[in-house]
């Protein structure tokens, strides 16, 4: 049954393009010939009919979609600890899941009489789903169809109806970027807050603390508050951003300017392109270069120099981060100096100003704005990048400024912490921790960036 699930939405789709033809032929039929004595076209008359069906039909189907999983998890963790009134939560959960599996034929992690019982009642269970799933949602966007079809007249604005639909979809797409922003903040805060009530709220510990191992002195799930000092990692974090950032902005601000005044058309036709393919290569491609090649050349220059290179260090992954930030800050940079108008460079020679004073005093105040959201842009990626870290700079908190050592950032841990083998109630204290303190530092960073705009942007009629 789980593979015809994915049936119903195209049965769906298919019923409501079968109404949309239906309806506006009764438009056609109803306008005898004369179209004029439609208030809508046909078209919106079948618009109307497509989209009311639709909508019925799929809103209805991802409803009891998941209002029955929910409903069928609920029975079967509730078998689950009818045979096994001591079982944990987490075992219930898994056993609940190794029964599904076993139900599609699919291996689980364990077999027992437990887990073959509640496959034995899943089946059931989403026999009668798909039944569910199949009938009422067919059933309901039939029948919304057959009574649309029935108000088809001269006078009746189906134009009207079907852009008011129309406006309300939209509504409901631009919706569901601030609806999923608050609830990654909610998130957020709510498992800090739980984080913080298990270590006693030492918010100092975790702000400024030196020894971060927040999973090795777990007893019975509750963390040692003396082992949750993230300073090593915000300050690793702020190592690799600056290095990276030092790469990435000059090399990228002066390529966007060299190709936007400089470069000849063809030149840019194929240097642009080129330049961002460094956009196109994975980040795990970037991390085993950074690993095989940077690092090992790094350290034998070191050597011959006679300073001391670790064979992971924060140097070979922030140059290898600042090599992938450039094609990003080049491209946006390139796009907004050009779209400075020539007016005012033209102002400018005529004013006596050679190239080079006009990009200066002219071009580069007016596309500020644009410029420093690119680079914070690169910012964002230098902060958020994972595998040439893991890769290149390694996993151990290390407190150091030092960038030729080892040193691990913020997103790196939160990925050893959800990944590792402790519970996940756990592990996901610190790691939600973390990623709230990022975010924090995100806004703060957006902030003076609008303020540093507003302040020295130029602004021209």
């Amino acid at each position: 049954m789980q593979g015809l699930h994915q049936l119903i939405p195209l049965v769906l789709s298919c019923g409501a393009i079968f109404f949309f033809i239906l309806a506006r032929s009764r438009a056609v039929a109803t306008a005898g010939g004369d179209l004029a004595s439609l208030h809508s076209r046909p078209g919106y008359h079948g618009l109307y009919a497509f989209l009311v069906t639709l909508l019925v039909g799929i809103g209805l189907y991802l409803f009891l979609l998941l209002a029955g999983n929910a409903y069928v998890n609920v029975l079967l963790l509730g078998r689950v600890f009818d045979l096994a009134p001591d079982m944990r939560a987490i075992e219930a959960t898994l056993a609940v899941s190794d029964a599904k599996a076993l139900a599609f034929g699919e291996p689980a992690s364990r077999t027992d009489a437990i887990r073959d019982d509640v496959a034995t009642l899943f089946r059931s269970l989403d026999s009668l789903h798909f039944a569910v799933l199949a009938v009422i949602p067919v059933a309901a966007a039939g029948l919304a169809g057959v009574l649309i079809l029935r108000r088809i007249r001269r006078d009746w604005r189906a134009r009207n109806g079907s852009e008011a639909i129309m406006r309300s979809v939209l509504m409901v797409c631009a919706s569901v970027a601030v609806l999923t922003t608050i609830g990654i903040v909610l998130s957020l805060i709510f498992e800090t807050l739980s984080f913080f009530a298990t270590i006693g709220w030492r918010v100092d510990r975790f702000l400024f603390g030196t020894e971060w191992s927040p999973l090795a002195g777990v007893h019975e799930g509750v963390l040692d508050s003396e082992r949750v000092g993230a300073l090593p990692l915000f300050l690793g974090t702020l190592l690799i951003t600056v290095i990276a950032m030092t790469v990435a902005v000059p090399i990228g601000l002066f390529a966007a300017i060299y190709l936007a005044d400089f470069a000849s058309a063809r030149v840019r036709t194929w240097a642009k392109p080129l330049l961002e393919i460094l956009a196109g290569i994975p980040t795990v491609v970037y991390g085993f270069f950074a690993a095989i090649t940077v690092a090992p050349m790094l350290r034998g220059t070191g050597e011959a120099i006679g300073l001391s290179v670790a064979s992971e260090s924060a140097l070979a992954a922030g140059v290898v981060m600042g090599l992938m930030i450039i094609p990003f800050i080049s491209s946006l940079s390139d796009d907004v100096i050009n779209s400075v108008p020539q007016s005012l460079r033209d102002g400018s020679y005529g004013l006596g100003a050679t190239r080079a004073e006009t990009i200066r005093m002219v071009v580069l105040p007016a596309a500020l704005p644009g410029i420093v959201s690119a680079v914070l842009l690169g910012v964002s990626r230098a902060v958020g990048e994972t595998m040439i870290v893991v890769m290149a700079a390694g996993q151990g908190a290390n407190l150091t400024v030092n960038p030729l050592e080892a040193v691990t950032t913020v997103t790196v841990q939160i990925v050893m912490l959800i990944t590792g083998d402790t519970e996940a109630e756990t592990a996901a204290g610190p790691a939600f921790t973390l990623g709230f303190t990022l975010f924090c530092v995100t806004l703060i960073l957006n902030v003076i960036a609008l303020r540093t705009v507003r302040r020295y942007r130029e602004a021209y009629d």
